[in-house]
């Protein structure tokens, strides 16, 4: 970066899950298949209309800010952000300004500033030569969390929202998918030689997390090169073209003060730490995405790669919790288990023998079957591959791995006495090949064992069978 340091902060809305919407009866569901159908006279702005709050949206803003850490207000209150938009028929947008919910915590080792409530706006829908405007949305709660200028890079960036997309599903207090608008980040970024900040510049339109990644990345760059080439860059507001892959620049930066805030007079104050039992509240959070990694890698001890594959899917969690509860702490079991279910389910599920399938193979496969499968195999009573189609076996059908092993004759010979004439009449019948190997040529180990296995139809244990090639062989 030819010196320069980047300094980011981040501002990010989510959409709370909630009934109902922020200050009004209508249904919260911004994603209905037709336009303007959960609306009323409130989200409308009918005059005469009165908001009311949303209880359970607060109480998600409470539990956020206890998982993050943060502290949590006694007196708060909301207030009226004035700015006109075709999608705001209020001309001003309920939010909160001097007293938010949340002040301070952190998340992903970053810094917060603040979390505080408001309501979400309309939908605009542009076509070629006219706009309509959706209703479904305006009025949906909506969180918004205010970041310390404290990240760095754009790995930062896709971190930090990544964390914050695995927290509010935790918590149960937002789903998060950002391509359906249900979080939307902005990036304040600027850069510098000095400790000094740069000029800020906001990045909107940001549809993914892979995007927020890119646009940073291609704004520290314009910003540098720029400022290499004795440019001013201005405090504004840029938009994100992903087809393209560059920022562009929309409007000029507004200030607070250009949004004239005043405290919503149609709304009461809020004394929270009467309406909320908080250390209550904090002793009843889940197990949070960064406890869960801990605790994942301290008791089990698998691959950083399967954990993170638990932390993305809850379901695939506790599955595969489950399935541990029948190893008796077995590490070897659990490491085999979890590499079965994160690589060779997902691999099946995923075959064209599977693409029809429509189940919920987290809650329909039997945790104990799947234990007892993953058993036979570790015992040497499967090999991996009679494991692998017994699993899918499983998948579609259910059943007990044993007796489907048994039928289809997969269970392995690990009788010693009966595999050692199998491989003193292999190596009697290749003396050409034991001769290269006893010279030195080790690989041909895999042509006995394999000899092996063709000689016992697969039904020879492989581990045995090397055993007793290496002994014979000597």
């Amino acid at each position: 970066m030819k010196g320069y340091t980047a300094t980011i902060g981040l501002e990010i809305h989510a959409h709370l899950k909630t009934k109902t919407k922020m200050f009004s009866m209508s249904l919260n569901d911004p994603h209905h298949a037709g336009p303007n159908q959960n609306i009323s006279p409130v989200d409308l702005a009918h005059p005469g209309t009165l908001p009311t709050i949303n209880k359970k949206a607060v109480e998600h803003m409470v539990r956020i800010g206890l998982a993050v850490d943060g502290t949590i207000a006694n007196f708060t209150e909301f207030d009226r952000k004035n700015y006109f938009y075709p999608d705001i028929p209020k001309g001003y947008q309920i939010s909160q300004y001097k007293y938010p919910i949340v002040s301070g915590g952190s998340l992903a080792g970053f810094e917060l500033t603040r979390i505080h409530l408001e309501e979400d706006t309309a939908t605009s829908k542009h076509f070629d030569d006219y706009s309509l405007v959706d209703f479904n949305r305006a009025g949906a709660p909506l969180m918004e969390l205010v970041t310390e200028p404290v990240l760095h890079t754009s790995d930062d960036v896709m971190n930090f929202a990544r964390e914050l997309q695995l927290l509010l599903r935790y918590l149960d207090a937002g789903d998060a998918n950002i391509e359906k608008g249900e979080m939307r980040i902005e990036v304040n970024l600027s850069v510098s030689k000095t400790d000094t900040l740069g000029t800020k510049v906001e990045v909107k339109n940001i549809g993914s997390i892979a995007s927020a990644g890119k646009a940073t990345e291609f704004e520290i760059r314009r910003q540098i090169e720029a400022l290499e080439n004795g440019e001013e860059l201005v405090q504004e507001t840029r938009g994100w073209d992903d087809q393209k892959q560059i920022t562009f620049s929309q409007r000029s930066k507004e200030n607070a003060k250009d949004y004239r805030y005043f405290p919503e007079p149609d709304l009461p104050k809020l004394y929270l730490h009467e309406i909320f039992d908080l250390e209550k509240m904090k002793s009843e959070l889940p197990e949070l995405a960064p406890a869960k990694r801990i605790r994942y890698e301290n008791e089990y001890r698998i691959k950083a790669e399967d954990i993170e594959s638990y932390i993305q899917n809850e379901e695939m969690a506790q599955f595969f919790e489950s399935v541990v509860s029948h190893f008796n702490e077995d590490k070897e079991l659990i490491k085999t288990a979890s590499n079965y279910i994160t690589s060779d389910i997902i691999g099946i599920l995923k075959s064209d023998d599977f693409k029809d399938f429509n189940k919920n193979i987290w809650k329909t496969l039997d945790s104990k079957m799947f234990a007892k499968l993953i058993t036979m195999v570790d015992g040497g009573d499967l090999n991996s591959r009679g494991g692998k189609d017994i699993l899918a076996i499983l998948i579609k059908d259910g059943g007990d791995p044993e007796t489907i092993a048994n039928e289809k004759g997969l269970i392995q010979d690990n009788d010693p006495e009966v595999l050692k004439a199998v491989v003193q009449s292999i190596i009697e019948s290749n003396p050409n090949q034991v001769a290269d190997y006893k010279a030195g040529k080790e690989t041909l180990m895999k042509f006995f064992v394999g000899m092996g296995m063709k000689e016992t139809k697969g039904a020879g244990n492989p581990k045995i069978l090397t055993e007793l090639f290496t002994e014979l062989l000597k």
